[in-house]
């Protein structure tokens, strides 16, 4: 038998559109307080109106997770507001397509702040409540491409592959304190990141949808304590 997840907490970066937010939606629906971390505040405000409507509490708000201020102040909002997390969701993140040598440096930089130092800075804030707690779930949302690097996905391939190493070598430190690190690394999926305002557009058969992946991790945060998937990739069935 697996653990119920009902009556915990859980926060959520990128929570305004995409995976993030059909996570926020699917665990208010399981019953789990959720905290919402995103740039764009009446977004975010719409996510957190539909959540309550499950009967949680949700707070929300707005942080670039680039910046480790805004970071530190917004996990401390929302451990005011609806308690110290049980489980993370690493979710915001930023995509781009270039050539090595067509992309601006200045991209560059921006993609590792956000995909790398953004997951950092949101780990590191909210690492500590669950050392403290003696347990907890981190799920990093990361990418195919963080397995593979393909041709016009340098800087986000690094940034993924990035990503990969750092959740791995956290997955070895903190199983001692009873916290479970996951990352999964989906192939394309229909969100802005992918197709900008026309996501509406795309065949909702053909391409995985947020809520996949949403359905996805809450199946892996029930599994039973003394198990977990450390990694997972998933493919659309066909997408052609």
């Amino acid at each position: 038998m697996g653990q119920a997840i009902k009556g915990k907490v859980a926060y959520i970066t990128g929570a305004s559109s995409g995976i993030g937010r059909a996570t926020a939606l699917q665990l208010a629906e399981e019953g789990v307080h959720v905290g919402l971390i995103a740039r764009r505040e009446e977004k975010l405000v719409k996510v957190a109106e539909q959540a309550r409507e499950f009967g949680v509490n949700a707070a929300i708000t707005v942080a670039d997770i680039a910046n480790m201020d805004q970071v530190d102040q917004a996990v401390s909002i929302l451990e005011k507001e609806i308690g110290s997390a049980d489980i993370l969701i690493n979710n915001a993140g930023m995509g781009m397509h270039g050539t090595f040598l067509e992309t601006d440096p200045a991209v560059w930089k921006r993609t590792f702040e956000v995909n790398v130092f953004g997951t950092y800075h949101v780990t590191r804030a909210v690492l500590p409540q669950m050392i403290e707690n003696n347990q907890g779930d981190i799920i990093t949302i990361s990418s195919s491409n963080g397995l593979k690097g393909t041709a016009g996905s340098t800087a986000y391939s690094g940034s993924k592959f990035a990503i990969q190493g750092m959740t791995e070598a956290l997955m070895q430190e903190v199983r001692r304190n009873n916290i479970r690190v996951f990352t999964l690394n989906p192939s394309l999926v229909a969100t802005e990141l992918v197709f900008g305002d026309k996501v509406e557009d795309q065949d909702k058969q053909k391409f995985m949808q947020p809520e996949d992946l949403a359905e996805y991790m809450v199946a892996q945060l029930k599994l039973h304590p003394r198990i977990f998937i450390k990694q997972s990739l998933q493919w659309a069935t066909n997408p052609f």
